[in-house]
């Protein structure tokens, strides 16, 4: 009988001296060694860390996008204005009083344009207000006399005017005039916002460079500043060739206006100019539609005319206006061109559009001194012709209505098949 304790336990026996003790069961080894690893809660500890890390990475980075969003349309400009201020530097004038007055100059630009437009569409505004009896006058009268009915302009107004939905955008448009200001002093905030960033981009660019060449190896620090002269001269190239085409679109323009003696005139030169370049892809139907409805308060038919000089004008500047000036600041195809556009839009909205041309075009010739070309083959092919086999085209047609349906013509023969091309059987091959 085995010894027991008071607790009627079977207490283990101690093995003689010299021999090896008796193997533990697997079940009283998971017993003895059920507690936790060491290691377990030092990595829990990590990877609750490593979640709390991510989750606030990501909260910090969602409140600052919009001044990430600034921060990156402030370097673009900064590129922008480089080629001017280091001009104006070279020769003699200090680097900060040479970005001040570039600055000067495109705010001064900037206000005045906005200033006569505003003036001018203010002015439309209350000629329309004012003349607007008349056109409804006219419109109701030609329904009368087309639909054979009986409408009068009194009845049309007070219908109007009593109306649920115009009632409705009374109390909905009084309501937002508060978020109306909101959004325009936060507009105005965020404006100051780049152009204070910009200018110190722009004015500290040389020690910008040095803080960041100072941490990267030799090597490292001239493709930094390869890559930078790139970005500046790809950017500033991209303004220069855009503002030269609006000053040709906005002459252009302008004289079409005042030919047709269609008011603010050159406002309108200016403004179809400006939107026409900056705004991509569509930005040319956005600025025809603001001079084709002031030619319409003048005579409908002037609208027409607008609007087939516009479409004219653009596939010019396409196809022969465009490709000359670019040619040599922004090197890119303009399916590259679209799609980089429509990327941009995707990711980062309008700021997308305006700074993904001049971001693609830095980044491929950038990486165009990395890649290897070789001397293209002399084919046909690549000329985008066709291979053909030296045989006449009446030749190729008779094989074609010779050959039976469902068999295709062998190369230098009639028919496919035992059959020659006069139709006689051709005699197998014998052996020997």
């Amino acid at each position: 009988m085995a010894p027991r304790d008071e607790t009627a336990q079977i207490t283990p026996q101690a093995a003689p001296p010299g021999t090896t003790p008796p193997a533990r069961p697997p079940e009283a080894e998971r017993e003895y060694g059920s507690g936790m690893p060491r290691w377990l809660p030092r990595a829990m500890v990590l990877a609750l860390a490593l979640v709390a890390c991510f989750q606030l990475g990501s909260w910090a980075f969602h409140q600052l996008t919009g001044l990430l969003i600034n921060i990156l349309i402030a370097f673009f400009l900064a590129l922008a204005v480089e080629p001017a201020v280091s001009w104006m530097a070279a020769r003699g004038l200090r680097r900060g009083l040479a970005t001040a007055i570039v600055f000067l100059g495109v705010i001064v630009a900037s206000a005045g344009f906005v200033t006569m437009l505003g003036s001018m569409l203010a002015g439309q505004i209350v000629d329309m207000v004012e003349d607007f009896p008349d056109y409804l006058d006219k419109v109701i009268n030609w329904i009368n006399q087309t639909f054979d009915t009986d409408l009068s302009r009194v009845e049309v107004q007070d219908s109007l005017l009593h109306s649920d939905w115009l009632q409705k955008y009374v109390q909905n448009s009084a309501s937002g005039v508060l978020d109306v200001s909101a959004q325009v002093l936060g507009g105005l905030f965020q404006l100051l916002t780049i152009l204070l960033f910009s200018f110190y981009f722009a004015a500290d660019g040389p020690r910008l460079r040095r803080a960041l060449c100072s941490v990267l190896p030799p090597a490292k620090q001239a493709e930094v500043l390869r890559a930078w002269e790139i970005a500046v001269d790809k950017t500033g190239g991209y303004l220069y060739s855009r503002g030269l085409m609006a000053l040709i679109s906005g002459v252009a323009h302008y004289v079409l206006l005042q030919v047709l003696e269609v008011p603010y005139a050159p406002v309108l030169g200016v403004w179809v100019g400006l939107v026409s370049q900056f705004i991509p892809t569509i930005g040319t139907y956005l600025a025809g539609a603001l001079p084709m409805l002031i030619a319409f308060t003048v005579d409908p038919w002037y609208a027409l005319w607008v609007l087939v000089f516009v479409v004219i004008y653009q596939q010019f500047e396409n196809y022969v206006l465009q490709p000359k000036l670019t040619a040599k600041s922004v090197d890119i195809h303009p399916a590259v061109a679209f799609g980089s556009v429509i990327a941009g839009t995707a990711l980062l909205g309008a700021v997308g559009a305006l700074i993904a041309i001049p971001a693609v075009a830095t980044l491929q010739a950038f990486l165009g001194a990395y890649v290897k070309r070789y001397d293209v083959m002399d084919d046909p092919r690549v000329h985008g012709h066709r291979r053909r086999d030296g045989t006449p085209v009446l030749v190729r047609l008779r094989r074609a209505l010779m050959t039976p349906p469902g068999r295709a013509a062998a190369p230098g023969r009639g028919t496919d098949g035992p059959n020659g091309p006069n139709g006689t059987r051709t005699p197998p091959d014998r052996e020997g």
